[in-house]
């Protein structure tokens, strides 16, 4: 559900319908990074209320090219990073669903890189949109050329993000 739902395009696949269930509990998805290729992202449970909150810690641990390798190689220590969904009931049928991400552990250069976290603004604007529309739409509206299925549409968010500033 995870790669339809996401509004930047690199998550493209889920390795399992496992269901998250406790902190402890790990994801992986198959992700493709705009100028690094694919590659794999372990997701790690750090916090879990059910139908309530979620938040994951992401691990890069695959990698198509060697950039990508050498890059994660000089992370000392590890970037930590946190992103997660808060589930707000407000009536019957309706629920107030908040995105977040916490770089603030991140090392100077990448939370500069990251605009710390505004460069992720749009792609979780647009993964907030996504699941509105397949929480409302008819599961028989939703189909391969639909706008949240961003696995069939090669995009670069870098680029976009660059064009909307």
């Amino acid at each position: 559900m995870h790669p339809r739902i996401d509004g930047t395009g690199m998550a493209q696949s889920a390795t399992d319908e496992a269901v998250i269930t406790k902190v402890g509990d790990v994801f992986v998805l198959n992700m493709k990074h705009w100028s690094l290729g694919d590659y794999g992202m372990e997701n790690h449970v750090v916090d879990f209320v059910l139908d309530r909150r979620i938040v994951w810690e992401p691990f890069a641990h695959t990698y198509q090219s060697a950039k990508f390798d050498e890059m994660v190689k000089h992370e000392s220590p590890r970037e930590t990073r946190y992103w997660g969904w808060e589930l707000e009931p407000l009536e019957a049928k309706m629920t107030r669903v908040t995105e977040f991400y916490d770089g603030s552990r991140l090392s100077d250069g990448l939370r500069a890189f990251v605009k710390d976290g505004e460069f992720w603004r749009k792609g979780m604007v647009d993964s907030l949109e996504n699941l509105e529309r397949l929480m409302v739409a008819p599961t028989s509206s939703v189909n391969a050329n639909s706008t949240i299925d961003n696995s069939t549409t090669p995009r670069n968010y870098y680029e976009e993000v660059q064009q909307s500033d």
